[in-house]
């Protein structure tokens, strides 16, 4: 179920790495780096850029606070693919905690089945605010983490050659499938799958497998997603996200899995080394993949090479982290990162649901040109600024009153 850690000894109350006078704080700023990126989005940043052309800086920064058309990647594409793969860290800890409280096999698989059930559940609820009714659809980040931890949960106690093999058989099978499966043909109605006649990231030869709404993920959807009520049937998702994409999707946790056990293994020192090196690894791996036209570094359809790619990106930043918070010791600037971090399915749910009651409530109470001060190109990021800061106070109120969301 969905509750309340309300646990008074900070010495004692476990949030899902170490109790706190143990834990990694590096992945606490991690993850709360990687909520805030998404919760930031109320900045913006397009419209404001939008209004300066010549802006650079504002280009810039707009650029990274939005998802890539197609291939490679934004800061923002890296979102996903980070909370993710904080997932898979945190569960060597959290797992070792509850078989130290005497909880057996069957009874915590159980626990992580029901989680994995209010995670879809979170997603479908969240896709369908505003709506007429329920939104069946799979591609919700909640979602999609949902639909693999229990896989993730049973490779969590496997031996790392099981681990490394179950990576591959997910990558290999996964590209192997979508290979295998037929590229339309040369009349294929991409305008009826929501492609633009101007799209201009179509790929050719053994690429092709992985064109927006021509592959073997829409397939499924088509299949899928029609089984469930709908007003109307299902024909293709038009930024190209799909179901199946919790398949690799796994493979990120899987990667967060191996890191988190880098770093208990190590503790209290940090192996470097091995991140920095793991992180390396997997983005030259995604980029060779995308050159040679084997698979491309695709986000939006989590392609294996994407899977690779970001992951590495992740095994980087975790060690970044590590290294600024961890080894030199530098924690006071990340405060403001922690608190987000320690309480990161509350920052997901407060961004989904509270920005049009903040807004309208502004315009109620301070009138509609409240934040028009520098001119109405400035009032985007001056009212996104106003509501992010509402969003991190509310989670600083939990903070202070020890109050964090959990599944």
């Amino acid at each position: 179920m969905i509750s309340f850690d309300t646990q008074r000894n900070p010495e004692t109350r476990e949030t899902g790495v170490h109790t706190l006078a143990q834990r990694n704080s590096a992945v606490d700023a991690f993850r709360g780096f990687v909520m805030l990126l998404m919760m930031a989005e109320v900045l913006r940043l397009s419209r404001v850029a939008e209004a300066f052309p010549e802006g650079r800086l504002l280009a810039f920064l707009a650029f990274h606070q939005t998802h890539v058309p197609w291939a490679w990647l934004s800061l923002h594409d890296l979102i996903q693919p980070g909370f993710s793969f904080l997932v898979g860290v945190a569960l060597p800890y959290s797992l070792a905690r509850r078989l130290a409280q005497g909880g057996t096999d069957e009874r915590l698989f159980a626990r992580a089945l029901w989680r994995a059930l209010i995670l879809i559940a979170l997603g479908i609820f969240l896709r369908s605010i505003g709506r007429e009714g329920a939104n069946f659809t799979f591609e919700d980040t909640l979602t999609q983490i949902g639909l693999g931890y229990p896989f993730l949960f049973l490779l969590a106690s496997r031996s790392s050659r099981t681990v490394w093999t179950a990576l591959g058989l997910v990558l290999f099978g996964y590209w192997l499938a979508w290979a295998l499966y037929p590229i339309p043909g040369a009349g294929h109605d991409y305008q009826a799958v929501g492609v633009p006649p101007d799209w201009p990231h179509h790929y050719t030869g053994l690429a092709a497998h992985w064109n927006k709404n021509a592959n073997l993920g829409l397939a499924f959807d088509q299949w899928f997603l029609n089984l469930f009520p709908r007003q109307t049937p299902f024909v293709a998702n038009r930024g190209g996200y799909l179901t199946l994409s919790f398949i690799p999707t796994l493979g990120t946790m899987i990667l967060g899995l191996v890191a988190g056990r880098w770093l208990r293994a190590s503790a209290p020192t940090i192996p470097m080394r091995r991140l920095v090196m793991a992180g390396v690894a997997g983005i030259l791996a995604g980029v060779l993949l995308h050159a040679t036209g084997i698979n491309p570094v695709v986000k939006r359809i989590w392609t294996p090479a994407w899977t690779l790619f970001s992951g590495g990106w992740c095994f980087l930043l975790l060690a970044a982290f590590c290294w600024v918070i961890e080894v030199r010791r530098y924690r006071r600037w990340a405060f403001p990162l922690i608190v987000v971090g320690l309480n990161s399915i509350a920052a997901y749910m407060i961004a989904h649901l509270f920005e049009d009651f903040f807004v309208a409530s502004f315009r109620t109470h301070l009138g509609p040109g409240a934040f028009g001060w520098f001119g109405a190109g400035w009032q985007p990021l001056l009212q996104g600024l106003a509501v992010l800061a509402l969003y991190w106070l509310i989670l600083f109120w939990m903070y202070r009153r020890k109050l964090f969301l959990r599944i």
